[in-house]
């Protein structure tokens, strides 16, 4: 018989937890037996001393199994899924899975939604009219079957002890433990039964890592992790010292990934030389309030290509499809490049609900009533970019959640236009702000101008893909 004052005391010993005890605590606290006040000591004290590998491996276990546990035994293949630890502008899953289902590798998704400065995915796939996001089980498996892919939201009964823990977690300054954070994440994934998992692991201004070394650490516990349960994993290093891509907000993102599936030529926009001045005309093109309309830097579409390309073939190898990353690379490639990715993103969206017309014309989303253009204010070079502060003027736009309760327009958010490393000079437009609430304007305005560096110095921009865990 455990009693939990022990578990503190040897844990603020520094011992290691058996296997045994760790689902004692778990079990105990998700059915309420052991306290807040109790579980928070136990987490202070793991946020200071740490946890071996076979603790975390213990952790995670225990909060995959304290709730349902989704069977994918009857999708035929190797089920293959990613994460990603957040960011800003990050909508690869809409890029990746399409490019996956259409090489004919099946993508069994369950995604949250978001709570801070955007949606998650499962919001900003409702900015597409009638998607269903909620499906049964039976029609969830039936569609991967049939066309490999199908993506809902999360059950609210997977991993119950990971939501419980995090909460207090959230509360108690203990969010930032490595072990911690691994388990959480793991827990779900482990959970949702894929047999194959590619963690996107940020780093950067945007991310919770905030350096390539803790991003490492991070990646390489949870690929450990993934190991120890049979799984096999991948964890991609990537950068998030500016948005992903050029645009931020729900519809916006959404626009933004069938943009870049509807493309035709994906291998020029690769070039490391790339002028970010130079712009690619891309098949779907819009005209909504002048913004969509101008393209896309080549600097932009390239950071956004590269890091959907890397996690695909990852994803693809990982799915016993090759074993060797150029090679998967260029299928993946192909995938975009002949449009079955596109037409399978169509697809999936028409399977459980939505209009596919909004896929063939960009224009049908309903974006924000104002369109405004930010300009720069000096001359130079973009030397930096707090990433978080552009995800905070979005959540100030309405485009994120300040609580689990607020409502998000999925209308609303930033086109950005300049990225790290490039000339500007005064009057450029940094970025299109699409906005309703004129009220909040001007502090938004100052918070992305406020958000970017500008150098008298030219500034290299960080390598967008920094590091490959296995």
């Amino acid at each position: 018989m455990y009693r939990m004052y022990d578990m503190i005391m040897k844990k603020r010993s520094g011992a290691e937890h058996t296997a045994d005890e760790i689902r004692f605590i778990v079990e105990g606290f998700t059915k309420g037996e052991i306290p807040d006040y109790q579980m928070s000591a136990w987490l202070m004290c793991v946020y200071y001393k740490g946890m071996t590998h076979d603790e975390t491996c213990a952790l995670t276990h225990a909060m995959a199994e304290s709730g349902d546990r989704l069977s994918l035994a009857a999708i035929h293949g190797v089920k293959v899924d990613k994460h990603s630890t957040g960011g800003v502008g990050d909508k690869t899953t809409f890029i990746v899975a399409p490019i996956l289902a259409s090489l004919g590798v099946p993508v069994a998704k369950m995604s949250g939604r978001g709570l801070g400065h955007t949606g998650g995915t499962i919001d900003k796939l409702e900015a597409i009219p009638g998607f269903c996001v909620s499906i049964p089980e039976t029609e969830f498996i039936e569609h991967v079957n049939s066309m490999k892919l199908a993506l809902v939201g999360q059950t609210g009964d997977l991993a119950p002890a990971d939501k419980k823990i995090y909460a207090l977690r959230d509360v108690t300054a203990t969010v930032d433990s490595l072990p911690l954070i691994a388990s959480s994440i793991m827990s779900k994934k482990l959970a949702a039964g894929a047999d194959a998992i590619v963690l996107d692991v940020k780093c950067g201004s945007g991310a919770f890592m905030k350096n390539e070394a803790d991003a490492k650490a991070l990646a390489q516990i949870m690929v450990d992790i993934g190991k120890s349960a049979g799984r096999t994993c991948y964890g991609v290093i990537t950068d998030m010292n500016e948005p992903l891509g050029c645009k931020v907000g729900n519809a916006l993102e959404v626009i933004e990934a069938v943009q870049v599936l509807a493309m035709k030529d994906v291998k020029p926009c690769l070039k490391p030389d790339a002028c970010e001045d130079e712009k690619l005309d891309l098949t779907l093109t819009g005209d909504n309030n002048g913004s969509i309309r101008e393209g896309y830097d080549r600097h932009g579409i390239s950071r956004l290509l590269t890091v959907s390309l890397t996690l695909a073939a990852y994803m693809y190898m990982a799915a016993g499809k090759s074993d060797d990353f150029e090679a998967a690379k260029a299928q993946c490639e192909k995938a975009i490049e002949s449009g079955a990715a596109l037409a399978k993103f169509k697809e999936f969206v028409e399977a459980q609900g939505g209009d596919g017309s909004y896929i063939d014309d960009v224009n049908k989303f309903q974006l924000a009533a104002n369109c405004v253009p930010i300009v720069c204010e000096e001359d130079g070079y973009l030397a930096a970019c707090n990433t978080s502060e552009v995800g905070m003027v979005n959540l100030i736009l309405g485009g994120g959640r300040a609580t689990k309760d607020s409502t998000i327009n999925l209308g609303v958010g930033l086109d950005i236009r300049k990225h790290l490393g490039g000339v500007v000079r005064k009057g450029d437009v940094l970025a299109y702000m699409y906005i309703d609430d004129m009220g909040v304007f001007e502090e938004a305005k100052k918070r992305l101008l406020g958000a970017y560096t500008i150098s008298k110095e030219i500034v290299q921009p960080e390598a967008i893909v920094k590091n490959i865990v296995q």
